[in-house]
């Protein structure tokens, strides 16, 4: 059974949500409900005769005996963990089953987020444990590349920043990563031990609330004994948390309180409260978690870190995404724009961060499919004989090309000069003219000019004949996958920005195409054909016939050949006979007759060289070949 779905889970410290995008479509992934509601806090609970409860449900319903929240961390050994964590996920995975939001068993590939700062031993050791529930497809990767999918395809990133320094700061409930993704390559910067967590903020809230609490005593006693109301407990003070960061102006004033609540019984309530003067004392007291380091300094540190390493790197961000729900926070965005000030670089808060990732997971499943199975298409184009069918097909139209302007060239820059400097006396006899026109057309060949016709020529042959075909064969490959045909093709490049100069036609196969049609003229004899050709119909009978025959060969038997050798290698004609025999006229008529004539040679020579040109369609081919690879790999970023 073939994959039908992405679903990505973000499996947060504080908060879960799961979102799912369609293998074959485009359209943006949807998110899904767990207890009528998309986003769950990341609560496990245990009911004697419901069984495993997770989210809001858990917290909610009467006669749940054991609550564990905040529970996702590095792999570890502690069997208690994996029991949560790997229990947490089947629960999820059962409750999306029954309510038919996922096809589930081989249909569904899970993709699952973790911290950028998580090494590859880590990441795969998570991986591991979490396969143990029995999903049949899943991954893990960082949620920085989730995030940085989803601000791509959501539209928040135009084309030129996706190729240009994308800094992202994910502020979690257990760590704040930095991922700096450059020219699509994620670079993660790793400060080592990373606890910076938004959660720290609701321990804080908490210790202060049951510090100031009338009955301490009397709860300690409870949270040792029912641990579960601690947990209940804790989430009130991120409630409360929650509720100032989303109205920070509410709470100016010393008398309004962003508040939270837990009834422990009905003569026990744990009350949690902060306002700005509350929040200020809080983000700056010295925290041992953290070093001693309050929490906004902890902060302020880390993006001053990141900063120097980006230094080092000798990149500035374009672009500074900040994702995570603890990025509500407003003082966070103060401090990425000190130390990232415009216009250098852009600011760019996610505006749903609770959401985000589990949008990016999704996406990056769908992508990572697809692109796979884009890239299969065109290595199966690349091995099959398309190509050097397609390209052996139109040689002979190749050769058409070049065979007039060659003839005409050489007949200008070789044949013609050639000939007045005999004309002229300059060159003693056609054995001397021949030897001159042969060095002329050699030099001019190998010249910039000759070769540039050539390239002109091969560049043309190559987009009216090749480029069709192989349009024909690259298009469909597009449509399937529902990216710009201009992908695949040489005449147009998918973004200005986007341009390879190796994807150039003259550069990836015309240089060794003009190098071969040069070598081919010269030491295939096409030359030395073209100088008899001149010499034997053009000159030499002319010159016996005036110059007489007896003269030239006396006592020898006459006949074609040898009046010819006699005449290019013994015979300096006066220069009086040169003007009358060849003036500028008859040679200017020579160089006519002769055109027609030149281009047969050019035209036997080259298609006559056949084991030549299979050299040449393999090297055109190879060029095609990796001027394809290298174009798959930059129209893979289109791919949704």
């Amino acid at each position: 059974m073939r994959i039908l779905e992405t679903i990505g889970f973000d499996l947060g410290h504080g908060e879960t949500a799961v979102a799912k995008a369609i293998v074959e479509s485009i359209e943006p992934p949807q998110m899904l409900e767990i207890n009528n509601k998309k986003n769950q806090i990341t609560a496990l609970g245990w009911h004697p005769k419901l069984g495993y409860l997770v989210g809001e449900q858990a917290l909610i319903q009467a006669g749940v005996t054991q609550l564990s929240i905040s529970f996702k961390q590095k792999p570890n050994h502690d069997p208690n963990y994996k029991k949560t964590i790997s229990t947490f996920l089947a629960t999820y995975y059962q409750k999306l089953q029954e309510s038919k939001q996922i096809e589930g068993e081989e249909s569904s590939y899970f993709y699952i987020g973790c911290p950028s700062g998580w090494s590859m031993s880590d990441r795969q050791a998570y991986q591991k444990l979490l396969q143990e529930v029995g999903i049949p497809h899943l991954n893990v990767i960082p949620e920085s590349r989730a995030a940085f999918m989803q601000a791509k395809e959501a539209g928040k990133l135009e084309y030129e920043k996706l190729l240009a320094s994308v800094l992202i700061v994910d502020i979690g409930s257990s760590t704040t990563d930095f991922t700096l993704v450059k020219s699509l390559h994620e670079i993660p910067l790793d400060f080592g031990s990373n606890t910076l967590g938004a959660s720290l903020i609701d321990k804080a809230i908490f210790a202060r609330t049951l510090d100031k609490h009338e009955q301490k005593p009397l709860l300690e006693k409870v949270f040792q004994e029912y641990p579960h109301h601690q947990a209940r407990c804790e989430l009130a003070c991120r409630k409360a948390k929650e509720d100032y960061f989303s109205n920070e102006q509410l709470y100016n004033d010393p008398q309004s309180f962003a508040r939270g609540f837990e009834s422990i019984n009905e003569q026990i309530y744990f009350i949690p409260q902060v306002n700005k003067l509350m929040m200020e004392e809080i983000l700056h007291q010295p925290l041992p978690e953290l070093g001693n380091k309050s929490w906004i300094q902890a902060f302020h540190d880390a993006v001053s870190e990141a900063k120097t390493k980006l230094q080092q790197l000798e990149t500035i961000p374009k672009l500074v995404l900040m994702t995570g729900g603890a990025s509500r926070m407003k003082f966070t965005h103060q401090i990425c724009q000190q130390m990232f000030p415009e216009p250098e670089s852009q600011l760019r808060p996610d505006p749903e961060p609770e959401r985000c990732i589990a949008l990016g997971l999704a996406r990056v499943g769908r992508w990572d499919l697809r692109a796979a199975a884009f890239q299969q298409e065109v290595n199966q184009l690349l091995d099959s004989q398309k190509l050097t069918e397609l390209i052996s097909r139109h040689i002979p139209e190749l050769v058409e090309l070049l065979t007039q302007p060659l003839a005409e060239n050489l007949i200008d820059h070789a044949v013609r000069p050639g000939v007045k400097d005999w004309q002229k006396n300059k060159i003693r006899t056609l054995a001397d003219l021949e030897t001159s026109m042969k060095n002329r057309a050699e030099e001019w060949l190998k010249g910039n000019v000759a070769q540039q016709i050539i390239n002109n020529q091969c560049i043309r042959w190559f987009n009216n004949k090749i480029q069709p075909d192989l349009a024909a064969v690259t298009d469909p490959i597009c449509r399937k996958f529902q990216i710009p045909r201009s992908s695949l093709r040489f005449e147009d490049s998918i973004e200005p920005a986007f341009v390879n100069p190796e994807l150039r036609i003259g550069d990836a196969i015309l240089a060794d195409t003009v190098a071969f049609i040069v070598n081919v003229v010269i030491g295939g004899g096409t030359v030395a054909s073209i100088i008899t050709l001149i010499l034997t119909g053009h000159l030499t009978w002319p010159i016996a016939l005036v110059y007489g025959a007896s003269v030239m060969a006396a006592g020898m038997e006459l006949n074609r050949k040898t009046v010819q050798e006699t005449i290019k290698k013994n015979i300096d004609i006066p220069s009086w006979i040169r003007s009358s025999l060849m003036n500028d006229q008859k040679i200017a008529d020579m160089c006519v007759q002769i055109k027609p004539e030149l281009e047969n040679v050019f035209r036997e020579q080259l298609t006559n060289n056949q084991a030549a040109f299979e050299q040449l369609t393999q090297k055109v081919e190879q060029g095609l070949q990796k001027a394809l690879s290298m174009k798959v790999q930059e129209a893979v970023i289109l791919i949704q």
